[in-house]
């Protein structure tokens, strides 16, 4: 969840914004000062994800192994930076579209914005993440609502991400990797043992081999990648020699 040119902060109380969720299928309302306990990880899209003959963006459904639920997402922008936090160790939960946060500007516009998600640490910090690519940060009315929500965010506590495209080289491994996310590649007679060829460093294909053969054991490497029990560099193509090794510990 990168930074990727984030508004700028200002101060504001958290009285001042109101939010509504769902959860369980019952709206609730409430100022953000009185609610910041909540697990809005857990909560409820607070819209659906309408889907059209025509529409220009992509939504859908995107399985989640940190949670093992499916999380909406309205663009694959929004699916990909799905995939980084179902693939980020210190994510424990995560929520799309999981409220509504509205407040009036200091010119006196009433405005309300869902951000795209809403996530939770290992640590139990907090960020609310809203995805747009830097090209479509221009409208006065958005930049509004993204810096009225990074104010509300930092009179909580919590974080505030505005992201916009991953690298290209990351997001594509991302994706690769996440094909392999599920539990059923979890296989414990091949687990241990791909894990022993890969405690000297070597080439992913290559070592692999070592173990059996590769169209069985590739599949468990992908899987270990994805779990963080192997590791390698994602900000290089994952080719046959990419080097991959264990993570000790």
């Amino acid at each position: 969840m990168d930074d990727q040119g984030e508004p700028q902060s200002g101060r504001g109380r958290a009285a001042d914004f109101e939010v509504a969720w769902v959860q369980g299928g019952v709206e609730a309302r409430g100022s953000l000062a009185d609610v910041t306990e909540l697990a809005f990880e857990e909560a409820d899209p607070v819209r659906e994800f309408p889907s059209y003959r025509g529409q220009r963006n992509f939504p859908g459904l995107y399985w989640a192994a940190t949670m093992l639920r499916h999380v909406g997402f309205e663009s694959w922008l929004e699916r990909d930076h799905a995939i980084a936090m179902d693939f980020d160790p210190r994510v424990t939960w995560f929520a799309s579209q999981p409220f509504w946060l509205s407040w009036t500007s200091p010119e006196g516009v009433r405005l309300s914005h869902a951000p795209d998600y809403f996530a939770r640490r290992a640590d139990g910090s907090a960020v609310v993440v809203d995805c747009r690519p830097e090209a479509r940060r221009s409208r006065p009315r958005d930049l509004a609502k993204f810096a009225g929500t990074q104010i509300a965010c930092e009179a909580v506590g919590w974080d505030f991400r505005l992201v916009g495209e991953i690298d290209r080289v990351r997001v594509a491994n991302l994706r690769w990797l996440a094909g392999f996310r599920h539990p059923r590649f979890a296989q414990a007679g091949l687990e241990d043992a791909v894990e022993a060829a890969f405690a000297v460093p070597g080439p992913l294909v290559g070592q692999a081999a070592h173990v059996g053969d590769p169209v069985l054991v590739l599949p468990v490497v992908f899987h270990l990648l994805w779990c963080g029990r192997l590791t390698t560099d994602l900000s290089r193509p994952l080719v046959d020699h990419a080097l991959v090794s264990r993570v000790e510990g």
